[in-house]
């Protein structure tokens, strides 16, 4: 009875402090502000059991994911064996299940709990030896030196230990059974421990095996008590949040960023003075986020979730050419702040109404904020909104949510933005397009054309099939001039009914929205919004992705139905429905040609079969880039990248990713997108020396095959 007692104060103990250290995690959480969360339910749950469960993206990355999951495996079944400790510590019986469960069923559960205890030993070893003998960069980056480092490596000795304890404890089990000793009834098959520990223990006494058993027994409980509460100090609490992350994981498509309710309420009674705003709608007075009480309480909950792994910056463009920022490091500052201000609410503040907490501590709280005082300005701006952090987090976090916002309190809060960007958004304001061009000459491009516009149709009664959305780099940049004409071309060559805006058009507003400015982003989006709905328009084709992502994502929720498609996507249908047809004999059959995914396009919107589709039909020689479709390598151009400066780095991205093609041998280049070509056209002129593929959009390659 001693020891049961013993042991019940000890696991009541241990319930306690993980149960008030787990609210305080829950209170810091709830700190953000509400969000909520829709979707389709099903589809949570297949993504809590594909990702969570079934570790499918830790498997990305094959060696890594293999020996994470047999320590996830050994953490998850493992700790089942826990049940019957604990049955047999708070009542005195000693291998209960044995009793209860058929033989066979219970010689089969010792045998994968060792197999997984003996795997789980292996896999820590491995792990400690790729952070301190292979020493992978994203392991010794300076991201992790002090506590976090120490961290990991004390889980992995930790689990290393609890796993010694657990075969130690069945080895000299299994010993004491057959030699009939006491209680030790024969129960379970033991592969690992007796061919391991067994053998170690096999010399000693009866009262020597006993004496181990029992310490082993009690030390392996205890170890996993004490490493139950150490979960919650750690970064290894993931094990446990991140199944409610996965579940509440966004599943809208990754390119599409949320629009902003308070700002859409001031826009439209800008654009409409008559306009009231609704009954007991209060002004708001923040918008983006400057501290974790603006992020959102998902947002703070990933951050949390948070395993630190690194393989988010080891994808990030910015980072792999040397800037400053980090993913990882967005999230583990967001964490830390959280444990700043709970500390501090935990030190001055006995009751826990959260009411009364974020009427408290909302704002400059310590005379600091998360914006500016844990995260730089100059890592906000690195970033080009490629989502590769987002696409290789292992449990679905998003730290792009997390810049976006605080980009926004930047710019619309603080009206601290790079020159280049301010003027990009003077030139839009004026001009309806990020450059110093007339609206007057949005039409240039189709000189010596006959192409129909909209206001053409209207004045007939008529509607176009489909509408051409042309774009900003459409119409005014010389090089991307070349893929409209191109497109126009076969649109008429397929005999479509198309039209275009003309000098109705305007930018989307895309550039603006990634780089923050969500009032400026809007006022264009509504204005756009009026012009299509006017006309009547139902389906758009762009040959821009990032005018496919705005429109098709985010214009619908401000008013905007439309069905949109990439060019890629129609070029592929025309030739699937024969509406065009490839020469047998034309200039590109047979050119080594890699394909170069767009963001915005790939892992934004998913679409990575189509334009290689359309490649395949030319019957080229399609070739891979190393990092291609979901692990793509961004041309540097996206998040407002493309009106700006790169921060401090040791090159540039369409350097790095310029590099990477011509390593390739291919012959041309590929592109699906205005601003990849823009981007990677002025990278591989800057490869001197070597052998430089061409450039070409798919649109200009399907021109020049095609017959007439």
């Amino acid at each position: 009875m001693i020891a049961q007692i013993i042991f019940l104060i000890l696991l009541a103990a241990a319930v306690f402090l993980f149960t008030r250290n787990v609210r305080k995690i829950i209170r810091n959480i709830r700190l953000g502000r509400s969000e909520e969360i829709t979707g389709d339910t099903s589809l949570r749950w297949y993504t809590l059991l594909r990702v969570a469960l079934g570790q499918s993206k830790m498997l990305t990355r094959p060696v890594a994911g293999f020996f994470h999951v047999i320590i996830y495996a050994g953490f998850i079944i493992i700790n089942t064996e826990i049940l019957e400790i604990l049955i047999d510590g708070l009542f005195g019986t000693h291998r209960v299940f044995a009793r209860i469960l058929p033989g066979q069923l219970y010689n089969f559960i010792i045998v994968v709990y060792e197999l997984l205890a003996g795997g789980t030993i292996i896999a820590a070893i491995v792990f400690l030896w790729r952070r301190y003998v292979m020493k992978l960069p994203r392991f010794k980056s300076s991201d992790l030196d002090g506590w976090p480092r120490s961290d990991a490596t004390y889980i992995l000795i930790f689990e290393i230990v609890l796993m010694v304890f657990f075969l130690s404890m069945n080895g000299a089990d299994h010993l004491l059974q057959h030699r009939g000793v006491g209680h030790y009834v024969k129960a379970g098959m033991f592969p690992v421990s007796s061919s391991s520990f067994g053998l170690m223990f096999s010399g000693l006494s009866d009262s020597g095996l006993e004496w181990i058993e029992r310490s082993a027994w009690w030390l392996h409980i205890t170890g996993v008590l004490i490493f139950l509460n150490y979960l919650v100090i750690s970064k290894h609490f993931h094990i446990i949040i991140s199944f409610p992350n996965v579940f509440f994981s966004n599943l809208e498509p990754q390119g599409k960023f949320n629009n902003l309710d308070a700002v859409s309420l001031e826009v439209k009674l800008i654009l409409d003075p008559s306009a009231t705003p609704p009954d007991g709608e209060q002004p708001v007075s923040k918008f983006g986020a400057k501290d974790i009480f603006d992020l959102s309480w998902k947002q703070l909950m990933d951050a949390y979730s948070c395993t630190e792994c690194g393989r988010c910056t080891s994808v990030c463009p910015a980072n792999i050419t040397g800037k400053k920022l980090s993913p990882r490091l967005i999230m583990m500052k967001t964490r830390d702040r959280m444990e700043e201000v709970g500390k501090t609410l935990d030190e001055n503040l006995k009751a826990w109404e959260l009411s009364a907490l974020r009427g408290e501590f909302r704002g400059e709280h310590g005379g600091k904020t998360l914006l500016y005082d844990y995260i730089t300005e100059e890592e906000l701006w690195a970033c080009t909104t490629c989502n590769a952090c987002v696409q290789e987090c292992p449990v679905n976090i998003s730290p792009l949510s997390i810049i976006v916002d605080l980009r926004r309190a930047m710019v619309m809060e603080d009206s601290r933005v790079p020159s280049e960007l301010a003027l990009m958004s003077s030139n839009m304001e004026n001009n309806g397009a990020p450059w110093q061009f007339s609206a007057m000459d949005r039409m240039n491009w189709a000189e010596g054309m006959t192409i129909p516009l909209m206001s053409d149709f209207a004045a007939r009664g008529e509607s176009p099939e489909l509408l051409f959305w042309v774009g900003c780099s459409g119409s005014f940049d010389d090089r991307n001039k070349k893929i409209t004409r191109s497109f126009a071309e076969i649109l008429q060559a397929a005999n479509i009914s198309f039209a275009v805006l003309g000098t109705e058009e305007s930018c989307t507003g895309d550039p603006a929205k990634r780089a923050g400015n969500e009032f400026l982003f809007q006022m264009q989006a509504f204005n756009n919004i009026n012009e299509l709905n006017n006309y009547g328009v139902k389906k758009i084709v762009t040959a821009c992705p990032h005018c496919f992502n705005t429109l098709r994502n985010e214009y619908p929720q401000l008013g905007g139905n439309f069905e949109v498609i990439h060019h890629t996507q129609l070029l592929q249908q025309l030739l699937l429905d024969g509406k065009i047809k490839v020469m047998d004999d034309h200039a590109l059959k047979g050119r080594g040609v890699i394909y170069h995914d767009s963001c915005y396009l790939g892992r934004g919107n998913g679409v990575y079969e189509a334009p290689r589709a359309v490649l395949e039909a030319l019957k080229v020689e399609l070739k891979e880039l190393k990092r291609c479709r979901q692990n793509g390598l961004c041309c540097g151009a996206g998040g407002g990248q493309m009106f700006k400066e790169e921060e401090p780095g040791n090159k540039r991205i369409n350097t790095e990713r310029a590099s990477e093609i011509v390593e390739s041998g291919a012959d041309m280049v590929a592109s699906a997108c205005p601003f990849c070509m823009t981007m990677l056209d002025d990278g591989l002129k800057q490869q001197s020396g070597e052998r430089t593929p061409t450039m070409k959009d798919i649109a200009e390659m399907v021109a020049d095959s095609i017959q007439r």
